[in-house]
């Protein structure tokens, strides 16, 4: 496993239990499709939510949410509507969050950041 996959991972676990902690409920994990991948799959109240986990362990590159463009909002809306498609018993409420994870050298977490709705 690269590197990367293994940040990346490391992140969507961070980000997942830092969700859970939040009082949303865990559905799903990289469901991929021709459009691309959603990193988690959460539930609050009735809405489900789609999740883009970005981790970085610098601010070299800018800060780990920088990286989610508008392309990549549309990629996620898509695979999105084909979760909730392949999930026809799921609520219809759903939106688009990104967790922002930045680790130190030592792996662990120096700043966390959720933002909501983010289209």
């Amino acid at each position: 496993m690269t590197y990367q996959k293994t940040i990346g991972n490391l992140g969507e676990a961070i980000a997942s239990d830092f969700l859970q902690a939040k009082g949303y409920k865990y559905l799903d994990q990289h469901f991929t499709t021709p459009f691309g991948e959603l990193d988690l799959v959460m539930k609050e109240l009735d809405t489900i939510v789609f999740v883009e986990v970005k981790t970085r362990t610098s601010e070299t590159f800018g800060l780990p949410e920088a990286s989610v463009t508008p392309e990549k909002i549309q990629k996620l809306q898509k695979t999105g509507l084909l979760w909730l498609q392949a999930n026809p018993d799921a609520p219809d409420d759903w939106r688009l969050d990104v967790v922002a994870v930045l680790l130190d050298r030592h792996k662990n977490i120096r700043d966390i950041h959720h933002f909501i709705n983010i289209y």
